[in-house]
């Protein structure tokens, strides 16, 4: 059995929306950040550095238990474990995923979450941060959306790569930002969203 610990984070989201896609049974392990339960000692032990998402799967590789902290990992993770094409076995098809698996977990979200704490979250108001963080966002938005205007997904089927963006182009591109200057990421955006495993992984949680 799967153990995914979670919160509703966008990295939260990126894992359990990965989880459903996998097909792979799972039971998620809330662990409310606002409640500071991240840094009980338990968690630490499976995360060091107290961050949601994390894993445990009682049946890793070699049959043995494994543990996984960060989203990419636990994306690629549940990509190759689930063989449904979420993670190619092809190599040259991997390279592709990889780029923009890791430009979606290190690059995009990154800098998202701090458009997200200065623009939404932080109690005071800093105009000059307000103002780079959105031109960041805006930028990352059209660099997404020029790759879409020729590719079905980022990197051809749908892949843990267009999961590793989703969630903060859901949250913030969406809601914050808006799409209509990005036409092909909003053709993305609504297809992924209508998939009925990203409606499950967005629907309430124990």
């Amino acid at each position: 059995m799967i153990n995914l610990y979670f919160w509703t984070t966008d990295n939260g989201y990126k894992a359990r929306q990965a989880a459903e896609e996998s097909g792979l049974p799972y039971t998620i392990r809330p662990v409310n950040i606002r409640a500071r339960e991240q840094f009980a000692p338990e968690f630490l032990r499976i995360s060091p550095g107290h961050k949601i998402p994390a894993l445990v799967d009682d049946a890793g590789p070699d049959g043995a238990p494994v543990t996984l902290f960060e989203s990419g990992a636990i994306l690629k993770y549940l990509g190759e474990r689930a063989s449904n094409g979420l993670y190619p076995l092809d190599a040259r098809r991997r390279l592709e995923v990889d780029q923009w698996l890791f430009y979606g977990s290190a690059t995009f979200t990154t800098l998202a979450q701090q458009f997200g704490f200065f623009a939404i979250r932080s109690p005071e108001k800093n105009p000059a941060a307000i103002a780079h963080y959105t031109e960041v966002l805006r930028d990352m938005l059209a660099t997404v959306d020029r790759h879409l205007a020729d590719h079905e997904y980022m990197a051809g089927d749908y892949t843990v790569a267009d999961i590793s963006m989703y969630p903060d182009v859901h949250l913030h591109g969406v809601r914050d930002i808006g799409l209509a200057d990005f036409p092909h990421l909003r053709r993305w955006h609504d297809a992924i969203e209508a998939r009925p495993a990203v409606i499950r992984a967005w629907g309430p949680h124990d």
